[in-house]
C-alpha cells in the first residue's frame, strides 16, 4: 500500500495519501483532538481529544461514524496532550501535562499505571521503540529536555538539554536510529542519534517554520504541522530543501504521522514469547529496556496503590497508609469537575483553580486498633525515585507512616505520588522544634546588634568631645565654704567708681609705671587656701608694695 499521513485539524482527523494526494476525512465531530497514533497491523488509529479529556480509539474505515469511536482511557485525565503505541506488547502509552505524569495503559484501556511523575514540568510529545524497550518525550518547560527511559520507567536519562526551547514534536526514524524534533520557538528541525549524540540541524528558518508543532519522518522525506500558516508540509530530509504544502487553510492542525507497515517494523512480543500468556504477569507486562544481551526482556506492572508481591508478577496491596489524610479547605471558584480531581488527588485542568498554592489540612484518621501503630524505629525511609516523584507532583502532600513491620522486605515503599513514608528521617519533627524559636533568636540578635550599635555610637561621641583641663593653679578654682573662696580680679583705675566692687583693700593702689610715662593697669591673682592666720582678715595683713620702674 502506498503511505499516507493522518493529521489532527482540531475538530477533525484527516488523511492524505502521499502519492495520489487524495485528501479525505477520517475522523469527525470532536472537539479539540490534538495526539494520535496508529495501529497498522489493525488498521486502528488512536486519538486523545483534550477537551473531553478521554482517548479513544476506532478502525480507520469506521472511525467516521461517532458510535465506533471506543473511549479508552475515560477518567483521571487532565490535559493529555502526546500519544504512542507499543505495537508489539500492545500497550498504550501518553503524557499529560495537567497533572505531569507519562503513564500507560494496555491496548483496550482496562490497565493502566502512571510510570514517571517526577521532575516533569510540561510534557508534550512521546514515541516508542519496543524492539528495544526505550521510550522517548520532550518537555518545553522551565528547562525545557528531551529524555529517554526504559518503558517500563527505569533508566531514565536526558538526551538534548542545550539549544532547545520550544520540543513540541519528536518522532523516532527506526531504520536510521535516529530522533527528530521541532523547536517552535527556535524555528527549526534538528535530529540527534538515540544517545542524543551527533547532532545535526536539518532546517532553520523563521520564515519557513513559523510555529512547527508535530513531525513525522518516512524514507527520505520529513513532514510537520505549522500553527501559524494552518498548514501541513513536507521537505526532503536530508537537505532541508523542496518544500512543499500538503494541506493549507487548515483550522489548527497539531499532530501527524505516516501510515505504513515499515514505520511499525514486526518483532517478537515479549511479553508472550513462552506458554504463559502476558508473561505470566497479573496486571500489566511492559518491555524493559535492552541495555545489554543479559538484560530482562520484560517486567510486570501492578496499578496505582499495589505493589509487586515476592514472585515479582502477582500483585498485593500496598502498605496501609491512612494514618494521615489530606483534606483540601474549600475553594469557592472549584467546579464540580475539579472537585472531583481534587478528591481523588489529581491537579484541576487549566479551566479550573489549582490546588497547588492551597495549604493542605492534615487530620489523624482514627485507627481501628491500637496495634496498628508501628513504632517510629520500624518506620522505613523513602526510595530516591518516591522523593523525587514527590518534588514535583502538584498537589499538596502529606506525609503518612507505614505500618509495615520492619521485616517485612517484599513490599516495595511506592507511594503513588500521593503520600510518602515518614521513615528514619526525622526533618519534618526538627523544623517543628525549630521554626517556632527562630522568631525569638532572631529578636534576642538583633536586640544584641541595637545595643552594640549603641555603645559604639556612645564611644565615639565620647572621644570625639574636646575638653581643656587647667593645671596651672592660677586658673584653678577650687570649691570651698565661706567669702574667703572668692576671687575678685579687676583693675584699680578703671573699676574706681564701683564702689561696691573694690578688688582690694581701700587706700591699696597698684599701678606699673611704662615708659611712656603712662600707668597700665596690673592684675594680681591671689592664692586662694585656708591657711590664713586671721579668717576675717584678706590675703595679706599689710599694703603691698610694688615697683615695676625700669
Amino acid at each position: 500500500k502506498s503511505p499516507y499521513l493522518l493529521f489532527t485539524n482540531r475538530h477533525e482527523i484527516r488523511r492524505i495519501d502521499l502519492v495520489k494526494r487524495d485528501y479525505s476525512q477520517v475522523v469527525s465531530t470532536q472537539k479539540n483532538a490534538v495526539a494520535l497514533d496508529l495501529d497498522v497491523a489493525n488498521n486502528r488509529v488512536f486519538w486523545c481529544d483534550r477537551f473531553h479529556r478521554k482517548i479513544y480509539s476506532a478502525f480507520i474505515h469506521e472511525a467516521s461514524d461517532p458510535s465506533q469511536q471506543v473511549p479508552l482511557v475515560d477518567s483521571s485525565l487532565q490535559t493529555p496532550v502526546g500519544l504512542a503505541l507499543d505495537w508489539l506488547q500492545h500497550n498504550l502509552y501518553w503524557t499529560d501535562s495537567g497533572d505531569k505524569s507519562i503513564s500507560v495503559s494496555s491496548v483496550d484501556g482496562t490497565k493502566r499505571r502512571v510510570l514517571i511523575s517526577s521532575d516533569l514540568s510540561e510534557p508534550r510529545a512521546i514515541a516508542l521503540d519496543p524492539h528495544h524497550g526505550f521510550m522517548y518525550w520532550s518537555d518545553w518547560g522551565t528547562r525545557a529536555k528531551i529524555e529517554k527511559a526504559g518503558m517500563n520507567g527505569v533508566d531514565r536519562q536526558i538526551l538534548v538539554s542545550e539549544n532547545i526551547e520550544w520540543p513540541n514534536g519528536i518522532t523516532l526514524d527506526v531504520a536510521n536510529r535516529r530522533l527528530y524534533w521541532v523547536d517552535s520557538k527556535l524555528h527549526l528541525i534538528a535530529s540527534v542519534d538515540l544517545n542524543g549524540a551527533h547532532r545535526r540541524t536539518h532546517m532553520s528558518s523563521a520564515e519557513r517554520l513559523g510555529h512547527p508543532y508535530a513531525l513525522a519522518v518516512f524514507e527520505d522525506r520529513i513532514y510537520w504541522t505549522d500553527r501559524d500558516k494552518a498548514a501541513v508540509f513536507m521537505a526532503n530530509r536530508l537537505t532541508g530543501q523542496d518544500i512543499q504544502a500538503l494541506a493549507e487553510n487548515l483550522n489548527d492542525p497539531h499532530d501527524v504521522v505516516v501510515f505504513h507497515q515499515l514505520r511499525q517494523p514486526p518483532g517478537p512480543d515479549s511479553c508472550n514469547m513462552g506458554s504463559v500468556a502476558n508473561g505470566g504477569c497479573e496486571y500489566l507486562c511492559l518491555k524493559a529496556p535492552q541495555i545489554t544481551e543479559h538484560s530482562p526482556k520484560y517486567t510486570c506492572a501492578c496499578p496505582d496503590g499495589q505493589d509487586l508481591g515476592p514472585d515479582m508478577r502477582g500483585c498485593v496491596p500496598a502498605a496501609p497508609r491512612d494514618d494521615l489524610t489530606v483534606r483540601s479547605p474549600p475553594t469557592s471558584g472549584l467546579t464540580p469537575d475539579t472537585r472531583e480531581t481534587a478528591a481523588e488527588g489529581i491537579a484541576p485542568s487549566s479551566g479550573g483553580v489549582s490546588l497547588a498554592d492551597d495549604v493542605p489540612y492534615v487530620t489523624v484518621a482514627p485507627s481501628p486498633s491500637p496495634e496498628f501503630l508501628t513504632p517510629l524505629s520500624t518506620l522505613q525511609p523513602l526510595s530516591s525515585q518516591e522523593s523525587e516523584s514527590l518534588g514535583s507532583h502538584s498537589m499538596a502532600t502529606a506525609m503518612v507512616m507505614s505500618t509495615t513491620s520492619a521485616g517485612d522486605s517484599s513490599v516495595s515503599q511506592h507511594s503513588g505520588g500521593k503520600n510518602f513514608v515518614l521513615g528514619e528521617n526525622l526533618t519534618v519533627a526538627v523544623l517543628g522544634v525549630v521554626i517556632p524559636i527562630v522568631p525569638i533568636v532572631a529578636t534576642v540578635v538583633f536586640g544584641l546588634v541595637c545595643a552594640g550599635v549603641y555603645l559604639v555610637w556612645r564611644n565615639w561621641r565620647h572621644n570625639s568631645t574636646k575638653s581643656m583641663n587647667f593645671d596651672n593653679p592660677v586658673y584653678r578654682k577650687t570649691t570651698g565654704e565661706g567669702e574667703e573662696d572668692e576671687i575678685h580680679i579687676g583693675r584699680t583705675d578703671t573699676m574706681g567708681h564701683h564702689v561696691h566692687h573694690h578688688p582690694y583693700p581701700q587706700g591699696v593702689s597698684m599701678g606699673v609705671v611704662g615708659a611712656g610715662g603712662g600707668t597700665c593697669p596690673q592684675f594680681i591673682a591671689l592664692p586662694l587656701g585656708g591657711s590664713m592666720p586671721d579668717a576675717g582678715t584678706h590675703w595679706y595683713t599689710e599694703q603691698p608694695m610694688l615697683s615695676t620702674a625700669k
